[in-house]
């Protein structure tokens, strides 16, 4: 891990006390209700630098997904999920993969 983070990606303010990975981690810095549209350059020049666990091994920063991503305005949330997903596949970011018929989903 890196030690030039603004704050510890396992920690309080990285994953709100519990490990998250991913979109979780990028989906709880907004706000769904208010927050909306939103520039993506005014995102990552809000948390660009911020890292987001992908993995047990690997952090990235929020400035290294979107990179990726190609719209520069989301109108909601379901609109940021979609683009921010695309851009996570589209640089290598994305850690699960199903093939046909495959799920992540767990049953009890």
């Amino acid at each position: 891990m890196s030690n030039q983070w603004p704050h510890d990606p396992d920690g309080e303010q990285g994953s709100e006390g519990m490990r998250k990975y991913g979109m979780a981690v990028l989906a709880k810095k907004l706000d769904e209700d208010e927050g909306f549209p939103l520039k993506a350059s005014e995102f990552v020049e809000e948390h660009g630098d911020e890292p987001v666990r992908l993995n047990s091994k690997r952090v990235v920063s929020v400035a290294d997904i979107f990179e990726h991503v190609t719209e520069g305005e989301f109108e909601d949330i379901v609109a940021f999920h979609k683009a921010v997903g695309n851009a996570m596949r589209a640089g290598g970011f994305w850690e699960f993969h199903p093939k046909a018929g495959e799920s992540n989903v767990k049953h009890a």
